[in-house]
């Protein structure tokens, strides 16, 4: 199996999220995050952040957001080892997000606040790369 992290969603991976038709229940979004060690702005402005440090810029935004969307984050741990498989890198932290629908995910993917557009700046400096996992929640295992 070939693990890629990337940015942000590709072509096919865009489309395969809106052609899935929304049930109107709650989705869950695995972040699997991998920061720079030293924050990259893409303006070229010198700083001493950490990637780590420089996303948690956006975090804090982007947390505020998704409650007034209706959403929240459900768990964020930084990640220790792997314990079964083998990936060549192992990502910094996960966190879970917890959107009251697909729709409104989908919606808030484009937002019109400065805020949030200015926060993305932090997300793209910390961030080396991420896998981003849509779920649903299952009542049972079985």
């Amino acid at each position: 199996m070939k693990v890629e992290n990337s940015l942000y969603p590709n072509h096919d991976q865009m489309k395969g999220f809106f052609d899935n038709e929304d049930d109107g229940k709650p989705i869950y979004m695995v972040n699997l995050l991998k920061f720079r060690d030293k924050a990259e702005y893409k303006d070229g402005r010198e700083t001493s952040l950490t990637g780590r440090e420089a996303y948690s810029l956006y975090a804090e935004v982007f947390e505020k957001y998704l409650i007034d969307l209706g959403g929240e984050i459900t768990f964020v741990s930084e990640v220790n080892r792997l314990t079964i498989g083998k990936v060549e890198n192992l990502w910094d932290s996960i966190a879970i997000a917890k959107w009251p629908s697909k729709k409104i995910m989908g919606e808030s993917m484009n937002p019109n606040e400065p805020h949030i557009l200015e926060a993305y700046q932090h997300r793209s400096a910390g961030l080396e790369g991420q896998l981003n996992i849509e779920t649903k929640e299952l009542k049972s295992i079985l």
